[in-house]
């Protein structure tokens, strides 16, 4: 379902009609996946066409970070988190050093021996100058990662007055817009699964900070205190490792955090993190955030399986095989990206494959299956909607833009000479993309 905006002018916030978030005025794209947390930008429009020599309004090179952490915005600041290699060995035995039997992560070799630091960074959106960079932690991570990626594969949020990020086992934390820490709060250290590395994004709802750990140990969510990082609340989950990251709603005047899983996708109570609902049938290793629109939650994943369910929302208890599930499909699902809602329509993709599938969200019939893009070599980036247009990124730099209708219609196809793995954030007529190696401000150029 389309957003809408709403009292644009006096609030400056944004809602999809069955979310929840209502952010200050400030911010304008706080999350990961923006306003509504969906993907959406309801008033933007940014360019169809680009190139390295094409509507660039800056380019800026990042430091050595392979990570696909995706970028958020606040007014004119653009901020991240990242994770660089010092090359620097710990001097005496300390927590700076990894714990007996760091495991080594699949593609990245042994577990690293040298300091990261981990940072917030923080650059001029209007120019992609830095504004500053604050080092929360210097430390040697006790396990490896995947080898598509870094040690800071995680999204920040904001409310325009503040920043929390969650940097897994180097901790949460909380800083002002200028850059200084105002709390952190350490949540244990995760073992990952086949040392993939960690990568689950926070939320906010109301005066909470939702944060999710799904790993080779007790899996739990927590809910923080966001003025302080005190914990309100923590629930055990029966779940192993993912990558997912929770998702804040609204249905009929209550609230939910709702959580995919391998076991079970569960929505749960801001107040106390009990359990309203869980769902049964998703895949292996859960990346995949959910999306809502038209009183149903749309859940996907897709490694060892494919699974795509729309949940109707108001009900209680084990929704497992009931009449709960308005329709499912199981073929040419995500493993990583997010699906995306736009208007009536779902969007995923195959895998990481750039081969893509849209339904109509309410009774899962579809428009079109299996349609490939072929100048795309794999997808990580969830795809995003604005101007009745949907962009999808591809990790060889190379994003299809598509025309948001019942048939496929392939609208443009643009080259960058960078990798993209991280998520696109948009912002009035600008895309800002982040690659492996630069961050992209595109937008329409005078030289044009």
């Amino acid at each position: 379902m389309q957003d809408r905006l709403i009292g644009k002018l006096v609030t400056g916030c944004i809602f999809s009609l069955i979310g929840t978030l209502c952010y200050a005025a400030d911010p304008v794209w706080p999350t990961w996946r923006g306003p509504g947390m969906n993907g959406i930008s309801a008033d933007g429009n940014p360019p169809i066409k680009w190139s390295e020599t094409q509507n660039i309004l800056w380019k800026v090179k990042l430091e050595n970070d392979a990570s696909g952490g995706s970028p958020i915005i606040s007014g004119d600041k653009i901020i991240f988190q990242s994770a660089v290699d010092t090359g620097k060995k710990p001097d005496t035995a300390s927590a700076a050093q990894p714990a007996p039997g760091g495991r080594p992560g699949r593609g990245s070799g042994r577990a690293p021996s040298s300091i990261y630091q981990f940072n917030i960074v923080c650059l001029d959106r209007n120019t992609g100058k830095e504004i500053w960079k604050t080092t929360v932690r210097e430390v040697v991570p006790h396990e490896g990662h995947h080898g598509d990626h870094g040690f800071a594969s995680y999204s920040p949020v904001t409310d325009g007055k503040r920043i929390w990020a969650d940097f897994g086992s180097r901790g949460v934390y909380c800083l002002d817009m200028d850059g200084k820490v105002l709390w952190q709060q350490d949540l244990g250290q995760k073992n990952m699964r086949a040392g993939f590395g960690e990568g689950n994004s926070p939320a906010l709802v109301d005066d909470l900070l939702i944060v999710v750990v799904d790993h080779e140990g007790q899996s739990f969510i927590a809910a923080l205190n966001k003025d302080t990082g005190k914990t309100v609340w923590k629930q055990e989950r029966d779940e192993k490792t993912s990558w997912t990251s929770p998702v804040v709603l609204e249905h009929k005047g209550k609230k939910y955090i709702v959580v995919n899983g391998h076991n079970r996708i569960r929505a749960y109570d801001p107040k106390d993190g009990k359990v309203i609902w869980e769902c049964g049938g998703q895949t292996e290793n859960v990346i995949p955030t959910p999306v809502t629109g038209f009183d149903m939650v749309f859940c996907t994943s897709g490694f060892r399986g494919s699974k795509l369910q729309a949940i109707k929302l108001g009900k209680t208890g084990d929704l497992t095989g009931t009449d709960a599930i308005a329709w499912e499909v199981n073929e040419g699902t995500p493993y990583v990206p997010s699906p995306l809602l736009y208007g009536e329509k779902v969007y995923v993709n195959a895998v990481n494959n750039p081969v893509i599938y849209c339904y109509n969200a309410k009774t899962g019939k579809p428009y079109y299956v299996k349609q490939t893009l072929d100048e795309m070599k794999g997808i990580y980036a969830s795809p995003v909607g604005a101007a009745d247009r949907v962009y999808f990124v591809g990790r060889n730099g190379v994003t299809c833009v598509l025309s948001n209708s019942d048939e496929y219609k392939l609208l443009s196809v643009n080259k960058l000479d960078d990798g993209i793995d991280a998520s696109p954030a948009i912002v009035g007529d600008r895309i800002y993309l982040r690659g492996k190696q630069n961050l992209y401000c595109i937008a329409e150029t005078k030289t044009n």
